[in-house]
């Protein structure tokens, strides 16, 4: 009995004793390495979605260097003064005495001149505050006039130290420039300020100036200063200077160009301020500019001494009285109802630059008004892009937006330099500063973000910081919406036909096989059909011609209705399929029920059949749609464009979807 329960015990399969242990050991080592493998997995798991989201951070952010074909505070300015000669009531001349004796013979006209010249003229002319501040010398050299800008000089330390004659004109400018400045019309700068410059000309040179009387002087860049410089010239030649001094007037960013990328110049003239960029080019050449300030200019705003209501104006209202309001009373109620009668230099006008540049600062191209944007695009743009824009869309149906846009990309024509990822920009910032600007003097350092609110909101560029998916995202919502309304009454329709009226015979069966094998046909094979049919065949229809939605001369039928369709098309195997299956699934026993009550055939489908199948053909439409949603190859064999800008307006629209945007880009 001992011996039969002992076997019976051995003979149950259960391991027992040692055999047992080592069983146990075998499952925790098993299990310890599974768990290891785990958490191994998932550690690498973790590191590779941090290194990808690293990636995609440190890609989305850093540095841009942008450079533009044209500055758009050019564009602006042109405008502006453009405008301003076009304004109601307005003269525009060069002859400042007769626009002096027109503002002082009136006393509701407004102009602006010089400041030397309107000391001329203080008999008859009123100076006005701007913002709350008289023109004079202490207010033009301290900047809170508003209208004033520094002049300056620049001469690199290495030409100081080897022509000596640079550094021996610049010392008797500074000296003497203060007695001659008023015979030019600009502001004198404090003497301390005169002293400050000396001692950095002498450190420059590395001790006492000695005079030197001969040796050839260049002297390139601001209109401003021009004048200014001629006069002292001739002052230093008749002081005993025999050698050649060239002044040329060029403007300033040609100025300082010339004095440093191209060594072309010995002195720069300049109405601002040398800038970073400027510098970083400058040092690139080996050249470390020396600035001296000699003097302000300034614009004074005048009216006639019989003027009685006018003492103050801010720029705001300058802005509207040279450009904006016709009466006096449109810009401040309290002012005469009396026509504004302006009196300006003319467009040759350096005194005109200087106003618009001063007054309209904060004026940027995306705030010009239409009409402003279109003067732009048609004074640039060659007669053939006008007719092709056109086309796309007629002018008149344009926001002010879209014509901002297209002035950018035609006429500003912003091009990316280089760009930097992000942890470069954190921690090369002043490297690549200086390697850029050494390069492009011109170009632009800026922040940018690639994953923006504008990413989405802007339709296609070619510059690459502008373009955006809106035009694309809106052509996927058009057309998933005509394949929706295609694809899903007429599949669903199918299903119910084939399952519940259609006889189960030869011909059910040659339709059913043809569906099963159309839903694993190609792609590009339905691109082809839509081609076929919908595109050329049916163009007429899907032009919009037929139904008079479509100029004749330019529609054809490559359309949102045609791509619809083809996708349509594609997509409705796979929905009749899966209702199919959703229908097959419903019980028989619901049908019966239903007829056991006396209802109808189509009662019984429409509130049992359909009721319950569907989840099922939503999951199935679901599905069909995702695959639309993604196609690129069809869409491409029907025509849609690669390259748009404007927005699809309805179902005969041109248009564009984001998986060819994506495939564009990438």
């Amino acid at each position: 009995m001992t011996l039969q329960t002992e076997q019976q015990g051995n003979g149950n399969g259960m391991p027992e004793g040692a055999e047992l242990e080592k069983q146990i050991a075998d499952r925790h080592r098993r299990g310890a390495i599974w768990l290891a493998t785990f958490q191994v997995s998932l550690i690498l798991a973790i590191v590779i979605l941090t290194a990808l989201l690293f990636n995609i951070i440190n890609q989305s952010f850093g540095l841009v260097a942008m450079e533009n074909a044209v500055d758009p505070r050019q564009l602006v300015a042109l405008q502006v003064e453009g405008q301003m000669i076009a304004a109601p009531n307005t003269t525009a001349s060069e002859d400042d005495t007769a626009l002096a004796n027109a503002i002082a013979a009136d006393p509701n006209a407004i102009g602006f001149f010089g400041y030397a010249y309107y000391q001329n003229r203080q008999d008859a002319l009123r100076a006005l505050a701007v913002n709350g501040v008289e023109p004079n010398s202490a207010t033009a050299n301290d900047g809170s006039y508003e209208l004033a800008r520094p002049l300056f000089l620049y001469a690199p330390a290495t030409v100081l130290e080897t022509k000596p004659q640079v550094a021996s004109f610049l010392d008797f400018y500074l000296a003497n420039v203060n007695n001659a400045i008023d015979d030019v019309g600009y502001f004198a700068v404090d003497q301390e300020t005169l002293d400050r410059q000396v001692n950095a000309l002498r450190s420059a040179v590395g001790g006492e100036l000695t005079s030197v009387n001969e040796g050839d002087i260049k002297v390139t860049g601001s209109s401003t200063v021009y004048p200014l410089t001629v006069h002292m010239a001739n002052l230093f030649n008749q002081a005993g200077f025999s050698g050649e001094i060239t002044v040329e007037n060029t403007g300033t960013n040609a100025g300082y160009v010339a004095l440093c990328p191209d060594k072309d110049a010995d002195i720069a003239n300049a109405s601002r301020a040398i800038v970073r960029q400027e510098i970083a080019a400058c040092s690139k050449a080996k050249r470390t500019p020396v600035e001296f300030r000699v003097g302000t200019d300034a614009i004074a705003i005048v009216v006639s001494k019989e003027n009685s209501f006018l003492d103050n104006v801010t720029t705001d209202q300058l802005q509207q009285i040279f450009t904006g309001a016709d009466l006096w009373s449109d810009v401040d109620p309290a002012w005469p109802a009396e026509p504004i009668v302006r009196y300006i230099p003319s467009m040759d006008s350096g005194t005109l630059d200087f106003f618009v540049e001063d007054v309209y600062a904060d004026v940027k191209l995306a705030d010009l008004p239409k009409e402003a944007l279109m003067a732009v695009l048609e004074s640039t743009a060659s007669a053939g892009v006008m007719r092709r824009l056109e086309n796309d869309q007629p002018f008149a149906e344009r926001s002010q937006a879209n014509l901002y846009e297209l002035v950018v990309e035609r006429v500003v024509e912003p091009a990316v330099v280089a760009s930097w990822n992000l942890l470069p920009s954190i921690f090369n910032r002043a490297d690549i500063e200086t390697s850029i600007f050494a390069s492009n003097p011109d170009a632009e350092l800026t922040f940018h973000s690639w994953i923006n609110r504008n990413f989405l909101t802007s339709t296609q560029s070619s510059v690459p910081e502008q373009a955006g998916v809106r035009t694309a995202i809106l052509g996927s919502l058009w057309v998933i919406l005509i394949t929706l309304l295609f694809a899903v009454p007429v599949g669903i329709g199918a299903a119910v036909y084939l399952e519940e009226y259609a006889a189960h015979g030869r011909l059910n069966q040659i339709l059913q096989t043809n569906i099963d094998n159309l839903a694993g046909v190609p792609s590009i094979i339905y691109g082809i059909l839509g081609l076929a049919i919908f595109v050329r065949f049916l163009e007429q229809m899907t032009s919009g011609k037929a139904f008079g939605f479509a100029d004749p001369t330019t529609a054809n039928g490559r359309t949102i209705v045609s791509a619809g369709l083809t996708l349509g098309l594609l997509v409705l195997p796979i929905i009749i399929i899966n209702a199919q299956e959703a229908i097959r699934a419903v019980p028989q026993s619901l049908r019966e029920a239903g007829y056991g009550l006396g209802a109808t055939k189509w009662q019984v489908v429409r509130t049992h059949v359909l009721a319950n199948a569907l989840p099922g053909i939503l999951t199935g439409t679901i599905l069909a749609m995702s695959r639309a949603v993604g196609e690129t190859a069809p869409l491409i064999v029907i025509g849609a464009s690669t390259f748009i800008t404007v927005d699809p307006n309805g179902p005969f629209s041109k248009f564009t979807v984001m998986p060819m945007q994506i495939y564009q880009w990438t």
